[in-house]
């Protein structure tokens, strides 16, 4: 893939111009801010004496967004570095700058609402958990990368990027258009795709070879993206909620190579991946919340709910095989119209390459009983062996193995019980990966090896918070199974804490979360709904009504006040003693003689 720009020096210049200079002797980048005109310089082009520098580096250009007033580019201003993976650093971004290409600022808009809309674009960036790698394609999985390599060479990087988990498209939409009509100027080179998902590594030891690597990449779709309560279920193209891929790649260092420095990811002697897939209910559904804890849930039973249905599952069969549904939702109480209604589309569809497995996750592993997952593993076992995983060795320019299916874990919010279930899956599958490589034995099994097993629980558990604070704003329940491989009253303490930590966020803070996930992927474009635009900061409602929640609050507040304060200024000698007498307790009788206005105690 053609090489990216890493970092950039921005200059301006009468507020006319934004400059951006690559290092190097690479072209640089003028982007109007009258016109909005996007202009690749002469490779002789000189920075204007006049233009002022930034103090700022930058180190990417995710795009431009168009608000109400003007439009506004947005940069990368921070990163840390999360690692290193097969030889490529792989990057977090952690701050950025807003632009203006108009004649406003950014900090101080003119207008309440331009000042609501850059807060939401400014707020997402700032929340999120954004990757990306200067020369490593993070977007696709390693079966897919390695059929390519040869065709992607003359290809800019965000040709090649899996366009799902390309979380910045819309914003780059203005600069892949003059790109695709400029194909051999190297616009591609500004062009920096990121990806919203996590990434862990971690070093393992077995024998007989000392060291291997273990590492778990989850990508969040930028379909149908948003946060827990307004976004379930699928749309009319087949895209569902809170839609997630998780790869679990295997680095086996030859014994040759053991304790050498890698330069380049060739140095492996052979590189192992298995990947799953996560998303909401492929129905029309929705829950409404009303305060209550648990929202109401509706299900919408459109005459269009099998094509979407349809096309969800078709689609992902083109891309990784043969599925196996996995569905972890109740069969009774709350969730059960959702089981229903699944089961009901899936059995009219009768797709062949498609299998649905049942699991009643609370009711099997109830009392907790979380070993009975193994329940789940052995009726997998057939589709897991048979499906596979992908392989290839240092020595051979074929692959050995390659994933032909996959399996497809939902519950109601693809978050706990999936992280478990998965988690599970992955393990049996990593036992299988060592030893067919000869590593472990046929008897063996990682948790014979407290430290590998220790990195392998740790890395799930911190995958699983990392896609449960995205979808839920807290971290996943059920954790202490995950890392610990026991469910513990400490963990079950710790999920009620975090149970309510989501009932605050999801009905409180999500509404402004989910217009920030909107901007940012395009759902939503304020200047083709200006009159919309103002609903986000007028509230029409009655004040009576815009004013009950902090009258309740501060009700609240008062009576807990209240009754604070008395038991403080309460006299001691006016409280009941208990008396030991005779082995018995009696009350102490206490005699208040009043003297003017000086109470004295006689006992």
């Amino acid at each position: 893939m053609r090489p990216l720009h890493q970092r950039y020096t921005l200059f301006s210049e009468r507020n006319d111009t934004y400059i951006f200079v690559p290092e190097g002797e690479a072209q640089s980048l003028t982007i109007h801010r009258s016109s909005g005109d996007i202009v690749l310089n002469s490779p002789k082009y000189t920075v204007p004496y006049a233009a002022q520098r930034s103090e700022k580096v930058i180190y990417g250009i995710l795009g431009l967004i168009s608000l109400t007033l003007s439009e506004y580019v947005i940069v990368i201003t921070g990163r840390t570095l999360q690692g290193q993976f097969m030889g490529h650093d792989i990057y977090r971004a952690t701050d950025f700058d807003i632009l203006p290409l108009g004649s406003v600022s950014a900090f101080v808009p003119p207008h309440p609402v331009e000042a609501h809309l850059i807060n939401l674009v400014r707020s997402h960036f700032n929340a999120g958990n954004f990757l990306f790698s200067y020369t490593w394609d993070l977007t696709r999985r390693l079966q897919v990368q390695y059929p390519t390599q040869e065709s992607d060479a003359g290809k800019a990087f965000w040709e090649v990027v899996d366009d799902r988990f390309f979380w910045n498209k819309f914003l780059q939409t203005k600069l892949i258009d003059i790109a695709t009509s400029n194909p051999n100027a190297a616009y591609g080179s500004f062009i920096l795709p990121i990806m919203y998902g996590s990434a862990f590594r971690s070093t393992a030891h077995l024998p007989p070879w000392a060291t291997h690597e273990l590492a778990l990449i989850s990508r969040r779709s930028r379909f149908r993206a948003g946060t827990r309560y307004f976004r379930r279920g699928v749309d009319r193209e087949g895209n569902v909620a809170n839609f997630n891929e998780t790869e679990q790649i295997l680095l086996v260092e030859g014994p040759t190579t053991r304790g050498s420095l890698r330069a380049t990811d060739d140095n492996y002697a052979a590189k192992l991946s298995f990947v799953q897939i996560r998303g909401s209910v492929p129905v029309f559904w929705s829950e409404i919340n009303t305060l209550r804890y648990k929202p109401d849930l509706q299900i919408m039973d459109l005459q269009t709910t099998s094509d979407a249905m349809h096309t969800h599952l078709t689609t992902q069969t083109k891309l990784y095989g043969e599925q196996s549904l996995v569905n972890l939702v109740n069969q009774k109480g709350y969730e059960k119209p959702v089981k229903e209604a699944f089961e009901r589309q899936f059995a009219e569809l009768g797709l062949p390459n498609v299998k649905y497995e049942y699991f009643d996750f609370h009711h099997e592993c109830k009392n907790m009983r979380w070993d009975r997952i193994s329940v789940l593993i052995d009726k997998m076992k057939e589709d897991l062996d048979k499906n596979g995983y992908f392989q290839i060795n240092n020595s051979e320019s074929t692959p050995k193995r390659t994933q032909m299916g996959i399996v497809r874990t939902n519950c109601m919010d693809n978050l706990d019980r999936t992280n478990v279930v998965q988690a599970a899956l992955a393990k049996y599958t990593l036992n299988q990966q060592l030893r067919d490589l000869g590593i472990l034995s046929s008897n063996d099994g990682i948790d014979d090896f407290e430290a590998f097993n220790k990195e392998f629980r740790e890395m799930w558990a911190d995958h699983a918070d990392s896609i449960a604070k995205a979808y839920g704003g807290s971290g996943a329940l059920k954790s202490d199974f995950t890392r610990t491989n026991k469910r513990t009253r400490k963990g079950a303490l710790e999920d009620g804490y975090k149970s309510v930590m989501r009932y605050l966020k999801n009905n409180f803070f999500d509404g402004a979360r989910q217009d920030g996930f909107d901007l940012v992927t395009g759902t939503w474009i304020p200047r083709n709904h200006p009159s919309a635009s103002l609903y986000l900061i007028a509230d029409a409602r009655p004040l009576i009504t815009r004013s009950m929640p902090a009258i309740a609050s501060f009700s609240l507040f008062m009576i807990c006040a209240g009754l604070r304060c008395r038991v403080l200024q309460e006299p001691s000698w006016k409280k009941p003693k208990l008396l030991a007498t005779g082995g018995k307790r009696a009350k102490a009788i206490i005699e208040e003689v009043e003297l003017g206005t000086v109470k004295k105690r006689v006992d």
